[in-house]
């Protein structure tokens, strides 16, 4: 309702005057009638339309308005939209949850808050709010593909490509849909129908950053690293406030000085606001351009940044029910229970598993092995996770034990030759299997597990360094790292003590780095396969690795990472006191 004092038919011409697009004249207007009436909150709101429309700046119009009409959903939706376009997320989340606790069923507000709270690195958060959204308007594309990009953040892609898939049923062209679902095809290995997203994207809008970043990244996965840096300049090109595009670049090659045109526009992006995704992968791109030149203050100073930002918008590290967690396995899965004959455990040798700290080298042993005609790598399967929570909640005597078993090894032989018929080894190089190797062996006794080492400080600074998809928070904290990695030695430590000797091969890192050939045929013996010169040629291997050592497994065998904390030594106080006598 209009102010006491302004008169309801000038309100209704200004909004006749806005309908017929005439925005001069109704901002002439409205600011005539504002000389009379400054404190009426209607006549701001009119006012920082007209200015929207024209393309002009109108915030200081917005937060009039939504100041003097505090009961006005609209005013306070208007302006937190205005404060999300300039990237000030956590005031735009605050000035749209205004909005819907006075119009709390509102599907654009509610969307708009979602927005932001992603901005904000609060997927999880987003989440009830797209559903809700979603609820109200069921034929919103955009809030399925939205919805999805959040599931997507949280790791849940099967969710996510289903929200892609509806949106794109309800707007076939939807490039944005199209890129997503691009997106989550890519994590689940399906890189051809990924490629075809993107080219369909790419149909609708030549100019798409999304569309040609991605095919970069769908090129890098298969080693064509210079015709991904192509696809990396040309999003760029179209858009060079696109930061994923900066990191991608940093992350498939050795930067160095003569980068300057890279080093320049990645620093440019650093003055905007960004969401907190894009900062964070920004931050880690430039540490691995400093770490890369050999100016290692400066790495550590984005390393650092990156993971402060990180930690904003994942869940916070809980070292107890990590301890309480690997107490329970300990117990659950004793040498009692891994020793025990079961009828129904498989007798299959197919099962290859690569387990160990993440950027321990298990994508390296992968790679090699991979290399053998005889073997399919098929990447970091999550299949134990379900696995061994469904062995936890059920009783594990008699024949519901056994059929647990039984049913286990049927579904994970499924899912392995799923990849490859004619393969004879199929590797999981999935590094946190390592901690159910005990029940891994209980279903396949005859499976063989390959346990990569490498030096502790190596291995949790190359974490803290490394930008993944929707990695654990302990990677974001030197002391919830070094934690993290004191668990990992207690339960290993346990997986020695009770699992046969013929079940598990522990391969150290730098040992294979030193003697390649020798630990490359310890492996394949352990895996009861005979020698074949490909594995030493492991980085001319053509096959889709979508991990984040893609482009080192495609390196021949150096030893420039082995040693590498001793540039951070005076950065890396909680992390010191894993000496290599914490080794496994």
């Amino acid at each position: 309702m209009p102010e006491a004092g302004v008169n309801p038919r000038d309100i209704g011409a200004l909004v006749a005057l806005i309908d017929q697009n005439r925005l001069g004249e109704a901002e002439r207007r409205v600011r005539a009638l504002l000389e009379v009436h400054p404190g009426a909150g209607m006549l701001w709101k009119i006012l920082s339309v007209t200015l929207v429309r024209q393309g002009r700046d109108a915030l200081q119009e917005l937060h009039r308005a939504a100041q003097l009409m505090p009961q006005d959903a609209e005013a306070h939706a208007n302006l937190g939209a205005a404060l999300h376009d300039r990237g000030q997320w956590a005031q735009a989340a605050a000035s749209l949850f205004r909005a819907l606790a006075i119009r709390p069923d509102d599907a654009g507000t509610l969307v708009d808050a979602a927005n932001a709270l992603r901005g904000l690195g609060r997927a999880r958060e987003a989440v009830p709010l797209y559903r809700r959204a979603i609820e109200l308007q069921p034929s919103s594309a955009e809030s399925h593909c939205n919805l999805g990009n959040a599931l997507l953040e949280l790791g849940r892609i099967d969710a996510a490509s289903e929200s892609f898939r509806r949106a794109l049923a309800l707007q076939p062209e939807h490039p944005l849909a199209q890129v997503s679902l691009a997106t989550a095809l890519r994590l689940q290995r399906r890189g051809e129908e990924a490629e075809a997203r993107c080219r369909a994207a790419l149909a609708a809008d030549p100019n798409y950053a999304e569309a040609l970043s991605l095919l970069g990244e769908l090129h890098a996965d298969r080693g064509r690293f210079s015709e991904a840096e192509e696809f990396f300049w040309r999003a760029i090109a179209v858009d060079p406030q696109f930061p994923f595009a900066y990191w991608s670049i940093a992350a498939h090659r050795k930067m160095t000085q003569d980068d300057a045109a890279w080093l320049k526009g990645a620093q440019a992006l650093l003055t905007e606001r960004l969401p907190l995704g894009q900062e964070i992968s920004l931050r880690y791109a430039l540490g691995k351009y400093f770490d890369d030149i050999g100016r290692y203050d400066e790495a550590f100073g984005h390393f650092q940044h990156a993971n402060e930002l990180a930690k904003r918008g994942g869940s916070n590290y809980d070292g107890e029910k990590v301890s309480r967690r690997v107490d329970e396995i300990i117990r659950h899965v004793d040498a009692a229970f891994v020793h025990r004959r079961r009828p129904h455990a498989s007798a299959s040798e197919l099962p290859v598993l690569i387990v160990g700290m993440p950027r321990s080298g298990t994508s390296l042993a992968e790679q090699i092995l991979a290399s053998h005609p005889q073997v399919f790598g098929a990447g970091e399967l999550t299949f134990w996770d379900a696995a061994f929570a469904a062995f936890e909640k059920s009783p594990r005597d008699g024949a519901a034990g056994e059929t647990l078993i039984s049913n286990a090894a049927e579904g994970y032989l499924d899912l392995l030759s799923g990849f490859s018929r004619a393969a004879r080894r199929v590797i999981d190089k999935n590094p946190s299997n390592f901690l159910y190797a005990g029940f891994i062996h209980a279903v396949f006794p005859n499976a063989r597990i390959i346990h990569m080492r490498r030096h502790p400080i190596d291995t949790c600074l190359s974490i803290y360094c490394q930008h993944f998809f929707n990695m654990a928070p302990y990677a974001n904290d030197l002391s919830d790292l070094a934690h993290y990695y004191g668990e990992y030695v207690r339960i290993t430590d346990h997986w020695r003590a009770v699992l046969p000797a013929t079940s598990l091969l522990e391969v150290p890192y730098e040992a294979l780095i030193e003697d390649q050939e020798g630990w490359t045929r310890r492996m394949l013996d352990f895996v009861s396969l005979p020698w074949d010169a490909k594995c030493l040629d492991f980085h001319r291997t053509e096959r889709v690795v979508v991990t984040a050592s893609k482009w080192q497994v495609r390196q021949k065998v150096h030893a420039a990472s082995v040693g590498r904390w001793e540039n951070y030594r005076r950065f890396l106080g909680p992390l010191l006191r894993l000496t290599d006598s914490s080794r496994p």
